[in-house]
């Protein structure tokens, strides 16, 4: 098995740890059909299987550790990392219940945080992460909640915060936000799946230590054009976490799983849903 099928989003983040890997830059005995979408796709796609490798919400992940085992590295995760909830104007907890709220999509991490923080919310309406800054400065939706790079640029459209969503997470649980990461087929070789972990951390490394080197391919995919901006995205979501979940990574997705049992959201979780 050395072609596989791979999906990442066109985030700055995604684009600047898998250069190296799909562009050639680090050696490899792999090819890859590589698929970028937006990640409400990528968890749509992991629910009908349709990947071999593929960057999920560690939301959508929960409901499919059966089929999917989570790689230890690639991931965004981290502290003050988290989405964003935001307006046009300040609202008080009533008219936040009440809707509607603009979400980037339904198994989203950052759906999931929405809802541990506004349980009451119930009128949720899923549109593409890039069009929700537009719809609340347009009064389409109450609030509207951000991920990506509009963290860096909401303020300049006149729009506020109301809550950041991951702060409300750290102040729960004093661990980690895990936005996304990326799993891989349970049916793939175990040493495959060990390889390809290795190759995404080498990949994250020749980034690291070649900054320049994939400017070219971020710029290419990434929606906002502002170099200052995509500079800020990838310091933010790529870090020490990437590379390795470490043990704080395991702690804050095992924190997550534990709130969807309780929740019953989820049933079961497979015993082995991190890869080792």
């Amino acid at each position: 098995m050395k072609h596989l099928s791979l999906g990442f989003s066109p985030c700055p983040n995604d684009t600047f740890i898998f250069d190296a890997l799909v562009n050639s830059k680090i050696p490899s005995d792999f090819t890859f059909d590589v698929r970028l979408a937006d990640v409400e796709k990528l968890n749509n796609w992991s629910f009908q299987s349709k990947l071999d490798i593929t960057k999920i919400s560690f939301h959508a992940w929960s409901y499919l550790t059966n089929e999917y085992q989570m790689l230890t590295s690639g991931a965004a995760l981290g502290f003050g990392v988290g989405p964003l909830l935001i307006s046009k104007s300040p609202l008080g907890m009533e008219d936040i219940n009440k809707g509607p709220i603009a979400i980037p999509g339904k198994w989203t991490t950052a759906n999931f945080l929405m809802a541990n923080k506004y349980p009451k919310c119930v009128n949720k309406h899923e549109i593409l992460f890039s069009e929700i800054e537009d719809a609340v400065n347009n009064e389409e939706y109450k609030a509207g909640v951000i991920i990506h790079e509009n963290r860096f640029t909401y303020q300049n459209r006149g729009l506020h915060l109301i809550q950041d969503l991951g702060k409300a997470w750290e102040d729960q649980t004093g661990l980690a936000i895990p936005l996304g990461g990326i799993a891989i087929k349970r049916s793939i070789p175990e040493e495959i799946k060990h390889e390809i972990a290795r190759l995404i951390r080498e990949s994250i490394e020749f980034s690291i230590e070649n900054p320049s080197s994939p400017q070219e391919y971020i710029q290419k995919h990434s929606q906002e054009m502002d170099p200052t901006v995509v500079k800020k995205h990838i310091d933010l979501y790529v870090n020490q976490y990437s590379l390795d979940l470490q043990k704080e990574g395991h702690e804050a997705i095992n924190e997550m799983l534990k709130v969807l049992l309780r929740n019953k959201s989820i049933k079961t979780i497979h015993s082995e849903a991190i890869l080792r």
